[in-house]
C-alpha cells in the first residue's frame, strides 16, 4: 500500500481544475442501465470508486469503455440483474443501481451495501420507497431482492437521502404513471442526474426543490452529458488555501453549489472572489473560529465537516461543530490530537480550541473525508513530517491529490509502504 508523506508550512498558491464530481458521475453511470441506447459521459473523473462501479455494471454485461475523461456506456449487452457482495462490499454507491435495474427489467438482486465507516447508513428509505412504487422486496443472504411492475405513486421521504432520493427518480422514470417525490434531497448531483436523464427522454421536473415530479416513459434512448465539477474537491482545496495562509483559484466549480461552505470561510476571515466557473480564496493574515452545523443541500455539508475541522485546529479562538447527518464522523479526531489539535466530542458536537500550530506525525487515515482532513492538517504543520497511511481510502474521491497540492506550492509525495 502507498503512503502520503507531507512537511507543512508552505503557502498554496495558482490556480487548480477540478474534476468531475464523483458522487454525480456514480448515479449518471447507474442510470445507463435505463437506456436502450448507448450513452457517453464526459468530465469523468478517475477515481477508485468510478472503477468499482464500472466492474459493476460490466459485470452484468453492460459495455464501459472509459478513456481519459470520456466514458461510453452501452447497456444492450447486458444479461444479468444481480450486483454481487464482492464487488458492492467496496462502495456503498453499488446500491444505486438497485431502482435502474427495477426499472428497466422488473427485477434485481443487489446485495446490501458497503463503503466508508461513518455510520449504518440505513437502506431503509430506499427500500421503502421502491415498495411504494409497487415492487415486492425480501431480502435474503445479505441480499436485496427485488421485483414486480412499477406504478406511480405520491411517495414522501421520511429523510432528505441523497441515494434514496436518486434510486427513486430513476426508478420511476420507467414505472406507468406519474410519480409525486416529496421531502427530497436538493443537491446538485440530483439535479444531475436529472438533467441526463431528460436528456435520454425521462420526463422529470422540480429537481433542486423538495418536490420531484416524474412522469413515467416505456423508453430511454441514449445521449450525451457532461458532469458537474465536484464541489467538494473545490471544497477542499479552498480549504487547503485558507489554512495555510496561501491564494488558491479553483477552475470548473460553480459558487452557488457551496454557497453555506464559502460563507462560512469567510466569516473566518478569509477572501472569496467569485468569478464565471471559477472561485478563489485566500488569507494572508489568520483567521478566526466558526461554529458550523451540517445540514442537507443547502446547508454546510457533511463531506466538508471534517477537513474545516481541520482548518479550524489553528484558527483563532473556539469554534464548535454539530454534525447532523451522519453518525460517527468525528474519526479524524483521534489523528488531529496525535498532531497537536484541541479537539474535544461530546455525542455529534466537537469543540475546537485553536492552537498556534501542528506538528507532523504518523497518521491513518479511517475514512475519504477524514483522510482529506489529514492532508490539509499535514500541510499545516510547522515542523515535522506527518506520514498519512491508507491512502487508498483518499484515492475513492481526490484524483492524484498529492501531484496536484505539489503543484500549488506543497512539499507533499507518494511512496510505496513497506
Amino acid at each position: 500500500m502507498d503512503k502520503i508523506l507531507i512537511r507543512g508550512g508552505a503557502p498554496l498558491r495558482c490556480t487548480v481544475a477540478i474534476r468531475g464530481a464523483k458522487n454525480a458521475t456514480l448515479p449518471l453511470m447507474a442510470a445507463a442501465i435505463l437506456a436502450e441506447k448507448p450513452c457517453t459521459l464526459h468530465n469523468v473523473p478517475c477515481l477508485h470508486d468510478i472503477f468499482t462501479m464500472d466492474k459493476i455494471l460490466s459485470d452484468m454485461g453492460m459495455a464501459v469503455e472509459f478513456t481519459g475523461r470520456y466514458m461510453h456506456l452501452d447497456s444492450s449487452s447486458m444479461n444479468s440483474v444481480e450486483a454481487p457482495y464482492d464487488l458492492v462490499r467496496k462502495m456503498r454507491a453499488s446500491f444505486f443501481v438497485l431502482g435502474p435495474l427495477l426499472g428497466r427489467f422488473g427485477k434485481a438482486r443487489v446485495s446490501l451495501p458497503g463503503g466508508c465507516a461513518i455510520g449504518a447508513r440505513p437502506v431503509d428509505i430506499h427500500l421503502k420507497g421502491l415498495e411504494a412504487l409497487g415492487a415486492t422486496i425480501r431480502i435474503e443472504s445479505g441480499y436485496v431482492e427485488a421485483e414486480g411492475a412499477l406504478t406511480g405513486a405520491d411517495i414522501t421521504l421520511d429523510f432528505p437521502s441523497v441515494g434514496a432520493t436518486e434510486n427513486m427518480i430513476m426508478a420511476a422514470c420507467r414505472a406507468s404513471g406519474v410519480t409525486r417525490l416529496s421531502n427530497v434531497a436538493r443537491e446538485p448531483e440530483i439535479v444531475d442526474l436529472a438533467q441526463f436523464l431528460n436528456t435520454l427522454g425521462a420526463r422529470i421536473s422540480g429537481a433542486g426543490t423538495d418536490l420531484i415530479t416524474i412522469v413515467g416513459v416505456d423508453a430511454l434512448s441514449g445521449g450525451e452529458h457532461t458532469v458537474i465539477g465536484d464541489r467538494i474537491e473545490a471544497g477542499t482545496f479552498l480549504l487547503a488555501a485558507v489554512a495555510t495562509h496561501g491564494d488558491v483559484t479553483v477552475q470548473g466549480a460553480q459558487s452557488e453549489h457551496l454557497t453555506a461552505f464559502l460563507g462560512k470561510l469567510e466569516e473566518s476571515g478569509a477572501t472569496i472572489e467569485i468569478g464565471a466557473n471559477r472561485i478563489r480564496a485566500k488569507a494572508a493574515n489568520g483567521f478566526e473560529g466558526v461554529d458550523i452545523t451540517t445540514q442537507p443541500f443547502p446547508g454546510f455539508p457533511t463531506d466538508l465537516q471534517a477537513q474545516m475541522m481541520a482548518m479550524l485546529s489553528v484558527a483563532q479562538g473556539v469554534s464548535i461543530i454539530k454534525e447532523m447527518v451522519f453518525e460517527s464522523r468525528f474519526m479524524q479526531v483521534a489523528e488531529l490530537l496525535r498532531m497537536g489539535a484541541d479537539i474535544e466530542v461530546d455525542g455529534n458536537t466537537a469543540v475546537v480550541r485553536g492552537v498556534k500550530n501542528l506538528s507532523g506525525a504518523p497518521v491513518m487515515a479511517s475514512d475519504l473525508r477524514a483522510s482529506a482532513a489529514l492532508v490539509i492538517a499535514g500541510l499545516i504543520a510547522q515542523k515535522g513530517e506527518t506520514a498519512i497511511s491508507r491512502v487508498y481510502h483518499i484515492d475513492r474521491g481526490y484524483e492524484r491529490i498529492e501531484e496536484r497540492l505539489c503543484a500549488l506550492g506543497a512539499d507533499i509525495r507518494r511512496v510505496r509502504e513497506g
